[in-house]
């Protein structure tokens, strides 16, 4: 698993963007798959998940994800929920230190929030359109909500998609100037006509900026690229393999002493 320094620094918070490595899933699935959504073994994957919340010195059943549906949704979790009734949303925010929130990614950006003196964390998929539509501007005030402050909140941007491997076409660069015209920062020309390379992380940080996050890091690893340690839809897309895999990040807050 990966730790970034700036939630590493914090007291009792417990983090992980956790890579491919590591599990008991076999194939293409290989190795430490997290996602229910895939055609993997639903037994193997639990005994991933598991792994996942023991190295966080977490309950295996205190794990929780939600249906992702690549929305600005944010559920505040109140308690873990089963496998088959969780939430259709794409953040969560929580003040118990019985609840690890946990985010599938396989491109999209992973984003763990922490206020260590609210005691107050939060995990977000952030793919394009929920980082346009404000999954991540959403995530920042519910986390206000539960009595946390912006200058105070360190925003991680886990592994996901590079500018280098995500090329887009001209209807989905227009989006995004006709919503901000500085969003054209993002994208350079890709050597296709009329086509460009988006940069989903450093848009994410932006969002992230304007939202009043007072520390925001990006990991700068690439899923696409790295394929030892990452899961990639558009790598299985491109290759036309008929599933992947989902890597989890995930963050708690400790008990307190």
């Amino acid at each position: 698993m990966l730790t970034a320094k700036p939630l590493e620094h914090l007291a009792h918070i417990r983090h992980g963007f956790f890579t491919r490595e590591g599990g008991v899933s076999e194939g293409i699935h290989a190795s430490l798959n997290c996602g229910y959504g895939s055609d993997d073994d639903k037994l193997a994957v639990r005994e991933n998940r598991a792994r996942v919340a023991r190295a966080l010195d977490a309950e295996p059943n205190h794990l929780v994800t939600v249906h992702q549906i690549h929305s600005p949704n944010v559920v505040h979790a109140t308690e873990a929920w089963e496998h088959g009734h969780a939430p259709q949303a794409d953040a969560m925010v929580t003040d118990l230190p019985s609840v690890t929130l946990g985010i599938l990614t396989a491109d999209c950006a992973p984003v763990l929030f922490a206020d260590s003196k609210a005691r107050i964390v939060g995990a977000a998929h952030a793919g394009w359109k929920g980082a346009f539509t404000g999954v991540l501007d959403a995530t920042v005030e519910a986390m206000v909500d539960l009595g946390a402050t912006r200058e105070e909140i360190v925003a991680i941007i886990g592994p996901c998609i590079s500018r280098d491997a995500y090329e887009v076409g001209p209807e989905f660069h227009a989006r995004f100037i006709e919503a901000n015209a500085s969003n054209d920062r993002f994208f350079t020309p890709s050597l296709r006509n009329g086509h460009f390379m988006f940069d989903l992380p450093d848009y994410a940080a932006a969002r992230l900026v304007a939202a009043g996050v007072g520390t925001v890091t990006s990991l700068g690893l690439c899923t696409y690229a790295d394929e030892s340690r990452f899961f990639s839809y558009r790598r299985t897309t491109h290759r036309g393999e008929p599933d992947y895999g989902r890597q989890i990040s995930a963050i708690r807050l400790a008990p307190q002493d």
